[in-house]
């Protein structure tokens, strides 16, 4: 089968056009030099490779002999992964929904052969159906306005760049940040929040856990139960619905309903990372064991299906997958996680089988209504109907023989699914994505005790720093796919591993991940700082094929990359002491000053806020890594939610040395009567130290204390 440029990249979601019959070119020169040399315009089509309605409009158009020469004649077309390449896909999402009210992918951009945007939108049928215009007839109207219409077209792009410049600048202002934005931000989630279903806003339901994080440490700081209960209400309700994968772990990328039952099944690393920070900080403050359990099976689910041999993550599972596998090349959506009841009572024996339907709501003909496409009919999506004590009073018998067959059960239906064709796996690794999967880990190793998620941590952050980073230069790279590492690291690059490094430290104690990410934290500000204005640039300058250069703030599916190094800095700033850090990251919050008072917008950006506001926090201990009485006081200390307080380890005279460069008073800091000593500090001012884990705990209850009253 002739394949076209996209063959020669690395890219999964580039492989998967390289057989198109579209001259499809990768986003670069050649492309661009062949648009100013032939006049045509540029069709841009952005995706990544386990996106279900990219698949669709693959199939429907770009395999089209017929579509694929009116592309050929009329325009360069360029594919670009959204997920190697997010500096490109903001700025032209920004053109979209500016100019249609939404985005989303398939994102589909046509430009000016200088790569100004005057048309997008998101994905079109081949033909005009389903309330919108046809690819066809698109491409025919624009090829004949290009022909007979150019000036105008390029004088429209010359006024829409202009627009979007205006947008995209941001610039610090003089008035003082106030902290009443964080009581606007909590009303404003109250407002959105479904209180039966949990979640904010109707359907389709988004997990976005970057509002899980604002309001957990909003309820930290002011003990106002609300927001508790808004996060601990969304994370139960997820927990128990169809876009939990009930059998494998993990989450589907989202709802398409309001009550977390009937998911878009692809699985996105991004969302296993979040997710599992969610459910493990708000196990710290309930202490209910479930939550625990549902961050377990995230991080399991990463651990078995989505790391690479050498311990780097993959990036995501797609929705599709196929059928029937004597018909490979028939794909649905779902297919992999879907059951009939016959498949069931093929693998399940009576009473097992009763009872696993009755407590995941499975039906003989299917539980799934109203089913546009037809791919769900007659099946059956898994999801917690029922609990285990509801369930056993059906049957009459009792919760512990319902668990036990429960628990078979998913095993050997677990099992039953492995054999099934597994959906594709995007397996290159993304520096950014890796490093919040990092910190779950560590956060894992931390609240559960877990020396495997804490190795898991360790082996993916070396596999980052053996692929990703070159020393030489201290620079970090986007991308690695079988062997091969490239595109320069973007802002979120920077600040996700920064912080990951931190939070790594905090787990292993090891002073070289401290020091790296300090390193780091300086180029991260070389490279992309706006030195005049404030705030960071998500790439970095001299990118000659950008329009723009942005400053993200929306905290999305993701953290944008500024709220991540605002944050970032400030803990930085906490532990060093360095005022440029802290200047930096205030800058930053007051560039986004307008954006942290509408709130709902930027509730990672808020995170930062509420650490900026608190005073300086740190738990120094003084003893033995692993000593009994270290490792009773991390305990004590890990099963608190202390989201703004640093702990630090001083274990020789090397560490004390490295640490008392940032804080000369650790220089003094030494175990008592040989145990291991905490020192308790807050403006830079320590308590008296103690080698009794009780009054440790009594310390660190005041902390909690001073934080719910905002001090």
């Amino acid at each position: 089968m002739p394949t076209n440029r996209l063959s020669h990249e690395k890219s999964p979601y580039l492989l998967q056009h390289a057989h198109n019959p579209v001259d499809w070119f990768p986003w670069g020169e050649e492309a661009f030099e062949k648009a100013a040399r032939e006049n045509k315009p540029i069709f841009l089509s952005i995706g990544y490779s386990t996106c279900h309605w990219c698949h669709v409009m693959e199939r429907e158009s770009f395999e089209t002999e017929e579509i694929a020469d009116l592309l050929n004649r009329s325009f360069v077309s360029i594919k670009v992964d959204r997920e190697e390449r997010p500096d490109v896909d903001r700025i032209y999402m920004m053109f979209v929904q500016a100019t249609t009210g939404s985005g989303g992918w398939p994102m589909s951009v046509w430009l000016t052969p200088d790569r100004k945007p005057f048309f997008g939108g998101t994905y079109f049928p081949p033909d005009n159906r389903y309330n919108r215009p046809g690819f066809r007839s698109i491409l025919e109207h624009i090829a004949r306005a290009w022909a007979e219409d150019r000036d105008r077209i390029i004088e429209s792009s010359d006024q829409i760049l202009s627009q979007l410049e205006r947008q995209a600048a941001v610039s610090a202002g003089d008035a003082p940040l106030d902290p009443a934005v964080t009581d606007h931000a909590f009303h404003a989630f109250r407002r959105m929040f479904d209180p039966q279903l949990g979640g904010f806003g109707s359907a389709p339901k988004f997990p976005r856990p970057s509002v899980h994080n604002f309001l957990l440490r909003y309820y930290a700081r002011t003990r106002n139960k609300e927001a508790l209960d808004m996060v601990s209400v969304t994370l139960g309700e997820m927990a128990k619905g169809g876009v939990h994968d009930q059998l494998g772990g993990g989450f589907h990328r989202y709802s398409v309903d309001e009550r977390w039952f009937v998911p878009h099944f692809e699985k996105m690393l991004y969302d296993q990372a979040q997710l599992a920070i969610s459910y493990l900080e708000a196990y710290q403050i309930t202490h209910d064991e479930s939550l625990a359990a549902v961050a377990r099976d995230i991080l399991d689910y990463v651990l078995r299906d989505m790391t690479h041999p050498e311990g780097g993550f993959y990036s995501a599972e797609d929705a599709d997958s196929v059928i029937d596998p004597s018909k490979p090349e028939e794909k649905g959506e779902g297919a992999f996680y879907i059951w009939s009841f016959p498949e069931l009572a093929r693998l399940l024996d009576r009473p097992r089988l009763d009872w696993f339907c009755y407590a995941y709501g499975v039906e003989q003909n299917g539980n799934v209504m109203n089913d546009p496409h037809g791919e769900f009919t007659g099946k059956n999506i898994l999801f917690k109907a029922r609990s285990v004590k509801e369930t056993a009073a059906k049957f009459s018998v009792s919760s512990t023989e319902v668990r036990s067959a429960l628990e078979a059960a998913r095993e050997i239906l677990l099992a039953g699914r492995a054999k099934r064709i597994r959906p594709h796996l995007d397996d290159k690794i993304l520096t950014a994505w890796n490093a919040l999967m990092i910190s779950a880990f560590v956060r894992g190793a931390q609240v559960l005790d877990e020396a495997r998620y804490r190795d898991a941590a360790v082996r993916a952050t070396q596999f980052i720093l053996n692929n990703l980073y070159q020393s030489d230069s201290a620079a970090l790279l986007r991308r690695f796919r079988e062997g091969d590492a490239a595109i320069d690291g973007f802002l979120d690059d920077y600040a996700f591993f920064i912080q990951a490094l931190l939070d790594l430290y905090e787990t292993v104690f090891e002073t070289f991940y401290l020091e790296l990410a300090i390193h780091l934290a300086g180029k991260m500000r070389e490279r992309f700082e706006d030195s005049e204005s404030g705030g960071f640039f998500s790439s970095a300058a001299g990118e000659a094929n950008l329009i723009i250069r942005m400053k993200d703030d929306y905290d999305g599916a993701e953290p944008s990359g500024n709220s991540a190094a605002a944050d970032a800095l400030l803990r930085l700033a906490q532990i060093t002491d360095r005022a440029d850090f802290r200047a930096s990251a205030e800058r930053t919050l007051r560039v986004f000053g307008q954006q942290l008072d509408s709130a709902v917008g930027v509730p990672q950006m808020l995170v930062a806020f509420l650490r900026a506001i608190a005073p300086p926090r740190q738990i120094v201990l003084a003893g033995k890594r692993a000593g009994e009485n270290t490792l009773a006081m991390l305990r004590a200390i890990r099963e608190r939610f202390l989201p703004e307080t640093s702990v630090l380890l001083v274990d020789s005279d090397e560490t004390r040395g490295t640490l008392a460069q940032y804080a000369p008073a650790i220089d003094g800091m030494r175990p008592l009567d040989g145990r291991t000593a905490a020192y308790v500090c807050e403006n830079y001012a320590c308590q008296l130290p103690t080698a009794d884990v009780e009054k440790l705990s009594m310390a660190l209850g005041s902390i909690t204390s001073k934080t719910a009253a905002g001090e």
